[in-house]
């Protein structure tokens, strides 16, 4: 009888992922269906929207060629490296200080004020302060990008920290464990729903900043090649950089939803 029951319960959930992706995948067919009839139908002037056709052959020249002296893979590449360079810097600090911001009021209480004030700012306001002190390198791209995705995971970590039911600490204390033990054992493992949550928000985040970081003084990256098309009304270059930007940003999504099915399986069972 149970194993009946599990196979019905597995058909089930086979059958209701196979729907969804047929949605999914009817969604975007849909959406090139309807770029390519406005474009074929001319409904819409193509320097404002280029057709399908227009935006491959615009892929086919840069990929041979190149864009401004720079090759395709340069321009994701140098993004890509602007990108995840500030992420793991966001990993190394944003969450360990959000844990122990949720643990310990006093943290809170210190670095909670500066969170809060520049959390809201446009990432343009204080950039130029950052080419400012760290030049217009990579370094204050990397910089930019760094801050836009730390309130986001720190927020995430502090609110997981404090969602944690008490009695859970005091059984942990009750068994005999440690400061160390509950945090390591207890505090972190049910943070990291939240944590991964803070991650995707904040990789989201940094990825809209790119733009903004690629936009002064920058030769090379996908967010600067979109913004020196628009100035000779490139749509088609536009279109692609966007196109790009949105694959490459759900592939990055996908890889940390990926990590969190294998870090925290339990999601979503309790």
């Amino acid at each position: 009888m149970i194993r009946v029951e599990v196979g019905s319960v597995c058909r089930t959930a086979g059958r209701h992922i196979t729907t969804e992706r047929l949605l999914t995948f009817s969604t975007v067919g849909i959406v090139l269906l309807l770029w390519f009839i406005v474009t074929e139908l001319k409904l819409v002037s193509d320097i404002l929207v280029p057709s399908p056709h227009k935006v491959m052959n615009s892929f086919l020249e840069i990929a041979r060629n190149g864009y401004k002296e720079n090759g395709l893979l340069t321009h994701l590449g140098d993004s890509m490296l602007r990108l995840i360079a500030s992420f793991l810097l966001v990993v190394i600090t944003a969450i360990p200080l959000g844990l122990a911001s949720g643990y310990n009021s006093k943290i809170r209480a210190i670095v909670d004020p500066l969170i809060e004030f520049y959390r809201p700012l446009p990432p343009l306001a204080y950039y130029t302060l950052l080419v400012l002190w760290m030049g217009i390198e990579n370094s204050s791209k990397i910089a930019l990008l760094y801050l836009a995705g730390f309130a986001p995971v720190y927020i995430a970590c502090v609110a997981g920290v404090l969602k944690i039911r008490n009695d859970y600490i005091d059984g942990a204390y009750t068994l005999g464990a440690n400061s160390r033990q509950v945090f390591l054992h207890v505090i972190f493992p049910a943070c990291l729903p939240d944590i991964f949550v803070g991650l995707r928000t904040a990789i989201g985040v940094a990825y809209t900043t790119l733009v903004a970081a690629e936009m002064v003084a920058a030769v090379t990256g996908i967010g600067w090649m979109v913004l020196d098309a628009s100035k000779f009304l490139r749509s088609d270059i536009i279109f692609l950089g966007i196109i790009i930007m949105g694959i490459t940003g759900i592939m990055i999504d996908r890889i940390i939803r990926f990590a969190e099915q294998r870090i925290v399986p339990w999601k979503g069972k309790e």
